[in-house]
């Protein structure tokens, strides 16, 4: 990618609209457009990092065993009849009629759905455990939306649904997509916490949100600050070791991490040393919900049992908010220049500054890191446009790729190039070929 011929519409000046940092270096870093209020088109640089994101949520959940599908956005109100969901739910589902006056809605979740492929298709314990999943585009109309990405009224979702014979099976579920939930956090350089919520409109009595710490967020939460030390970094996980997988979760859930809805000053004043007590507030990116049987009797999804019984299913559902993860991204990695973004999910793995732009000895340079960093599989991003230094590093300072090669005639004449920090505003002198090994190592399995 060359930005000579690459759509970056990046603005000068921050729009009047924009109230936290992530919506106002999204559009000032050309990455979305606002449609109207709460719906955005992304845009190349912003539709690459989402697609990174989706990427890792589908890697994460197949390593886990979870079966991806693609249901549709319309669903038929006849479903949602028949949970009790569809006057139940309220104004933030759309509901609309198609030509033959039938009533419908824009998905906001797909519970009766999920359900309604289950049961049409499944109704033997032999074919259970089974979670199904996908990635698609939601609509809930919210009242206010605000904060660009982070509460807009059309988002991308990973939802997911796990249909097991006991409570003791989905319980299994629910522990195996926590902890397949944790590691997709971090593998985008986040500390998600996951804490003790409220299951809202979607019902159930276990439920836990993962939430980013950060000032603007929605949610005041309270916790005991040595959870942020919890990491599961590359510990091996096998998904269907019951105990292995339980045990991961009580390591991450143990200590006090509850939402202001759940929160029992009683508890926190008894188990939590003052000293580690901490009130903050929390960006909200995914749930997981254990509910039972409450989709599953009314809807008729049951199976045989091993003595010939039949018996509703155990259910839970599961979701990751792709589209409001670039926002958290932004909002937990980001300084007063623009995004620095985690090596998971950056749109480029690096950017290449030409800084004599029409210059034989430097514009050969600039091509040959191109051409090696493609050759390693890396994807660069090489800022060839006749335009002033000035102005080059403000643009990658601003869309906050993690890397920088600078290449100009003074370091040539010494063979060397500079590859800079985005994070540390590090730099040191290499040549071009060990500046390539350098971010070739950096991004080796990830």
């Amino acid at each position: 990618m060359r930005l000579s011929r690459y759509f970056l519409p990046v603005l000068r000046e921050t729009p009047a609209e924009a109230q936290i940092a992530s919506h106002r270096l999204m559009l000032r870093a050309g990455m979305i457009k606002q449609q109207q209020a709460g719906i955005y088109s992304w845009l190349p640089l912003g539709f690459r990092v989402l697609k990174n994101i989706e990427r890792i949520v589908h890697e994460e959940q197949q390593r886990a065993g979870h079966i991806p599908l693609l249901m549709p956005t319309l669903q038929p109100a006849e479903l949602w009849r028949e949970s009790g969901r569809y006057d139940a739910y309220g104004p933030e589902m759309l509901r609309i009629r198609d030509r033959q006056d039938r009533d419908m809605l824009f998905g906001p979740t797909n519970e009766e759905m999920i359900t309604d492929i289950f049961r049409s298709h499944v109704s033997s314990y032999k074919d259970l455990p089974l979670t199904l999943y996908h990635i698609q585009w939601k609509f809930r109309d919210e009242m206010r939306p605000r904060f660009g990405v982070m509460r807009g009224r059309e988002f991308l979702m990973k939802d997911g649904y796990n249909f097991d014979v006991t409570k003791e099976d989905a319980l299994h579920a629910y522990n195996r997509h926590m902890v397949s939930y944790l590691r997709t956090y971090e593998r985008m350089g986040l500390t998600a916490i996951p804490m003790r919520a409220d299951s809202g409109p979607i019902g159930g009595d276990d439920t836990h949100e993962f939430l980013v710490l950060a000032e603007t967020g929605e949610s005041e939460v309270f916790y005991d600050d040595r959870v942020t030390n919890r990491e599961l970094g590359k510990r091996d996980i096998d998904y269907d070791d019951r105990a292995q997988v339980a045990a991961v979760c009580e390591e991450f859930t143990q200590l006090y991490a509850r939402t202001d809805e759940t929160h029992d000053s009683g508890i926190w004043e008894a188990e939590v040393p003052e000293e580690h007590r901490k009130v903050g507030r929390g960006i909200e990116v995914g749930q997981i919900f254990y509910f039972g049987t409450k989709y599953s009797e009314p809807m008729g999804a049951t199976v045989q049992t091993a003595d010939g019984a039949t018996v509703p299913v155990h259910m839970g559902s599961h979701g990751i908010g792709v589209s409001r993860l670039v926002g958290a991204i932004i909002e937990a990695s980001h300084d007063d220049r623009g995004i620095i973004w985690p090596e998971g999910v950056t749109p480029f793995h690096c950017g290449i500054v030409n800084l004599r732009q029409g210059d034989a000895e430097t514009d050969a340079a600039c091509e040959a890191l191109y051409r090696d960093l493609q050759g390693k599989g890396l994807d660069p991003l090489y800022d060839d446009r006749d335009a002033r230094a000035g102005e080059k590093f403000a643009t990658m300072d601003l869309i906050g790729l993690p890397w920088r090669i600078t290449v100009g005639p003074r370091g040539l004449k010494e063979g060397k190039v500079e590859l800079t920090s985005r994070r540390t505003g590090d730099s040191e002198e290499l040549t071009p070929a060990q500046a390539v090994e350098r971010v070739a190592g950096i991004y080796a399995g990830r």
